[in-house]
């Protein structure tokens, strides 16, 4: 089972350091954009509102907690929701 985190980027934050390269590493954690989700096949996400920038993340259920204590903690970090995905 994998997680998916719905993530908006606080005003002027970059999107690379929403999670660390040591927390990628560890988790294999994925960051995309909403286009390039869809791409993928992650099928009925939203398009971001406007003005706004929205990254999603995929990961594994295990790793779940790690990225929401990372995200939790992130000052670029404006707001997250967390979905399970089959």
């Amino acid at each position: 089972m994998m997680v998916v985190f719905e993530v908006h980027l606080a005003p002027d934050a970059e999107p690379q350091s929403l999670l660390s390269a040591e927390v990628l590493r560890e988790t294999q954690a994925q960051i995309m954009t909403v286009a390039e989700a869809k791409k993928v096949g992650f099928d009925g996400v939203p398009d971001p509102p406007p003005g706004r920038e929205v990254r999603l993340i995929a990961v594994t259920k295990r790793d779940a907690p790690w990225i929401h204590r990372a995200l939790e903690t992130n000052e670029a970090v404006g707001a997250f929701r967390m979905f399970d995905v089959d």
